[in-house]
């Protein structure tokens, strides 16, 4: 009986070492596989996290922050193209004659300013922003913040009061983040519509849309995407948005001499020429 009972305990033991090296074989290594395989995958994003995470120090031995870092990685991943911010009055008053560079090193081809919002909204720092920039001679557009349980008629016609265009300038802008709380996504949709249609008989230029990654992708994307595309998305994982886009904003943490505080960056996915070409034709001012 006790022999019986030694046999017994070694065959338990016997089968649970066997379960132990199923469950390795059929669920450890395969989650390690993994595990290595999404570690080489995001190898770049990793790298980011790990730059921003802790202080880097550059060839020259200048230390920056973990946002500076970022922003720094991945614009130098992105050298080819071109950069730009996009301000409105939350930045406060901006010495226009030093903004130059962002971080220093990466020079500011572009600026979007925000000029509206809704149907009576205007940005008070707008008009001296606007100048501010051609004073510096950047490419300059001015951008409206819609807002969806707004009449959209009346929101145009709130931006076209506002900004006057010139050659050279580049088309307005519709901000479109906000989900409406009053009405279906269709109707937002006929809404957005209804100001790019007013914008663009006005302008004579076919607008630009703003949105953020993912509401562009759920929402717009069908309807919306013959349009020139500026969408946000601050993900370090990513090195570029997998969707189609035309200006990416990168991040809100940006540094530019001459304004206090964090700013928007953004990149144009191409080069200076494509960005002119894109601008208000010559003969044109409204």
């Amino acid at each position: 009986m006790v022999q019986h009972k030694r046999r017994s305990k070694r065959k338990r033991q016997t089968l649970a070492d066997e379960r132990r090296r199923y469950l390795l074989w059929s669920i450890g290594i395969p989650l390690l596989l993994t595990f290595l395989f999404t570690v080489w995958h995001y190898r770049k994003g990793i790298n980011y996290y790990l730059k921003t995470f802790f202080a880097v120090v550059n060839v020259d031995g200048k230390e920056y922050s973990k946002y500076d870092a970022r922003n720094i990685s991945l614009m130098s991943l992105h050298s080819e193209r071109i950069f730009g911010i996009d301000i409105s009055e939350y930045q406060g008053n901006i010495i226009w004659d030093s903004v130059s560079l962002i971080h220093e090193q990466f020079p500011v081809d572009f600026v979007f300013i925000r000029a509206s919002m809704g149907t009576r909204g205007k940005d008070k720092k707008f008009a001296s922003n606007w100048k501010g920039v051609q004073r510096i001679s950047r490419l300059r557009g001015a951008y409206h913040y819609f807002r969806p349980n707004e009449n959209s008629i009346k929101q145009a016609e709130n931006f076209i009061k506002v900004v006057k265009l010139k050659p050279g300038d580049l088309p307005p802008v519709l901000d479109i983040e906000e989900r409406p709380r009053s009405q279906s996504m269709d109707s937002l949709k006929v809404g957005l519509k209804r100001w790019l249609r007013r914008v663009e008989q006005h302008y004579k230029v076919k607008p630009i849309v703003y949105s953020g990654d993912s509401y562009f992708t759920d929402f717009l994307e069908n309807e919306f995407s013959d349009y020139t595309l500026w969408i946000a998305n601050y993900n370090f994982w990513i090195e570029k948005p997998k969707a189609h886009w035309n200006f990416w904003q990168f991040s809100e943490k940006g540094r530019v001499k001459g304004i206090k505080g964090f700013v928007d960056l953004n990149m144009f996915n191409d080069d200076i020429e494509s960005l002119e070409r894109l601008c208000m034709p010559f003969g044109r001012e409204f």
